[in-house]
């Protein structure tokens, strides 16, 4: 039973691995993994990482999101965003809570709300 549990999680998480450039955008029910190269925008309901080799140009709409690596645009995540010290962030954040760690990069504005980020539609 966990291990049919586990196999649904792990189908449920889309990847882009390091070497993969994608032009255009991304629309997900699910999580997002990133490690290539996205210039566009990403909407997800579940989790969006960007690892230490994943590199974004365009929209973050997510549920909560971890930034290992580099993104320029901006952030509207509805939960907690957390910049890993080894992320370099251009853009604008709004969030409801937010980590940044010792060595992180942010340059840009941040609008931190009680009640959860409303989503915005990506423009198109």
């Amino acid at each position: 039973m966990a291990r049919e549990q586990e196999q649904q999680t792990m189908s449920n998480i889309n990847r882009i691995c390091q070497g993969t450039e994608v032009i255009g955008n991304i629309n997900t029910p699910g999580d997002i993994r990133l490690d290539g190269f996205l210039e566009g925008n990403i909407t997800a309901k579940g989790k969006v990482v960007v690892g230490n080799t994943g590199k974004t140009k365009g929209e973050i709409i997510g549920r909560t999101t971890d930034i290992f690596g580099q993104v320029e645009g901006s952030l509207n995540i509805s939960e907690i965003i957390s910049l890993k010290s080894t992320s370099n962030v251009k853009g604008s954040i709004a969030t409801t809570k937010i980590s940044i760690e010792a060595g992180a990069i942010f340059n840009g504005t941040c609008t931190m709300s009680e009640a959860k980020a409303t989503p915005v539609s990506p423009k198109k």
